[in-house]
């Protein structure tokens, strides 16, 4: 409702709409893109949805379309940064494996995403199924890729995960 309001050019819906949105998306933000750039990235995300929300068909899927420019707009960064030679976050070869795994602990996950470990794609993976409990379709459809690339994206994370926690135990 909040969705359609806004685009009828409700201001107070609009904002209402900004706000619930704007906690989850810096976390997924923060996971993929660090703490140190996640404002300004997090920032664009706000803008870009507050311009473009007139043109959402079917408001009833406002959050997953949030993530999605979300998304859009991590990986944007993430690739200007690669370019300028900042960082080198081009880890993107994936396993194609199903990954039928019990969820990780939420704080044990939650430090792991913390550091560098995982490439950019599992992470944005990880959090959206983990931490913003989307199912994989839902991950896929925001992600928009193939929901088997989700499930390998997943099971090369949690993979990763495993072999660092076992590096870290020894």
């Amino acid at each position: 409702m909040w969705a359609l309001r806004a685009q009828c050019g409700d201001r107070d819906a609009l904002e209402h709409l900004l706000r619930s949105v704007q906690a989850p998306i810096r976390r997924y933000v923060t996971r993929l893109v660090g703490a140190t750039d996640a404002d300004d990235v997090v920032q664009d995300v706000l803008v870009a949805i507050a311009g473009n929300v007139v043109w959402l068909l079917e408001p009833g899927l406002f959050r997953a379309w949030a993530f999605r420019i979300a998304s859009r707009a991590a990986f944007s960064h993430l690739r200007r940064v690669r370019r300028r030679g900042i960082e080198d976050n081009a880890d993107l070869v994936l396993a194609s494996v199903p990954a039928p795994e019990p969820p990780p602990d939420s704080e044990l996950l939650a430090e792991l995403l913390a550091r560098d470990v995982l490439s950019p794609a599992s992470r944005a993976v990880l959090v959206l199924h983990f931490q913003e409990e989307m199912e994989l379709a839902e991950v896929a459809a925001v992600l928009e890729i193939p929901l088997g690339t989700v499930k390998s994206r997943l099971a090369y994370g949690l993979k990763t995960l495993r072999r660092y926690l076992e590096e870290k135990r020894r």
